[in-house]
């Protein structure tokens, strides 16, 4: 073989230090791009949207459902005002948004109010626009009340004037801290927010000036909760592989948020 020839056929050999950086980085683009146009992963670190949600659950969350602002971009970089590709929640979305009062802290709950409607708690029940938002009973879930016992809690399917249906508890009962509050009238571009463990949320029934959340501008929504994809309990973290055979949760796993 020619030197020539021998020079050739080294070029067109795979691999080399080269290739594999060339790889990695592509890597990383697509990555990058999923998580800041398509995808981002959370967890729950908290009870207040039992039980949809629980704690240990990890879940995709949509960056493109409504649009983008600058709270969709890693790190919050300002590279524009307002949101492109604007599209509004609808109610009964669950809903990742930056806390309003940090603009730092992500928070999970449920949109409950849109701009400019009238949302009241009267001793647990919920009002919108003046009118009673249904519910129905169903079989008790089990979590741990305020104190940590462990047990059976009221449960109820609710109905939203759209149509959406679901699930909320009432840990207390309809006398619980926030179960009658309001009225409160949802400023324009601002979204009410509550969680589903009624008794257990700090969401929009409480001002920013009292540690709540008060009225979520839209500019600060991250995107919207699509699926569960993994989920350990026992207040196991997901790296504790070897706790996996009695942590993992398979039925909590690849299910819809509703």
């Amino acid at each position: 073989m020619t030197e020539t020839a021998a020079h050739a056929a080294k070029k067109s050999e795979p691999g080399g230090l080269g290739e594999t950086l060339s790889v990695i980085l592509q890597a990383l683009l697509i990555a990058l791009v999923v998580r800041t146009l398509l995808f981002q992963p959370f967890n729950i670190p908290s009870g207040s949207m039992i039980p949809t949600l629980e704690i240990g659950d990890y879940l995709f969350v949509s960056k493109y459902a409504y649009g983008y602002s600058r709270y969709s971009i890693p790190f919050g970089l300002p590279l524009f005002e307002g949101r492109i590709l604007a599209s509004p929640p609808k109610r009964g979305d669950v809903v990742v948004f930056k806390l309003p009062r940090d603009n730092e802290t992500d928070y999970i709950k449920r949109v409950i109010g849109l701009p400019g409607e009238k949302i009241e708690m009267k001793k647990g029940r919920l009002y919108i626009n003046d009118q009673l938002t249904p519910r129905e009973p169903i079989e008790k879930a089990q979590t741990d009340d305020l104190y940590g016992h462990f047990g059976p809690v009221p449960t109820y399917i609710e109905t939203l004037p759209n149509g959406v249906k679901h699930k909320i508890i009432e840990i207390q009962g309809d006398d619980g801290f926030n179960d009658t509050v309001g009225p409160f009238v949802v400023p324009a571009n601002h979204y009410f927010m509550m969680g589903d463990n009624r008794d257990n949320s700090t969401d929009s029934r409480v001002p920013p000036d009292q540690g709540g959340v008060g009225y979520v501008p839209f500019d600060n929504l991250v995107g919207r909760a699509e699926v569960t994809f993994f989920s350990v309990g026992d207040g196991a973290a997901a790296w504790q592989i070897w706790r996996w055979p009695w942590t993992l949760r398979l039925g909590r796993m690849f299910h819809s948020v509703r």
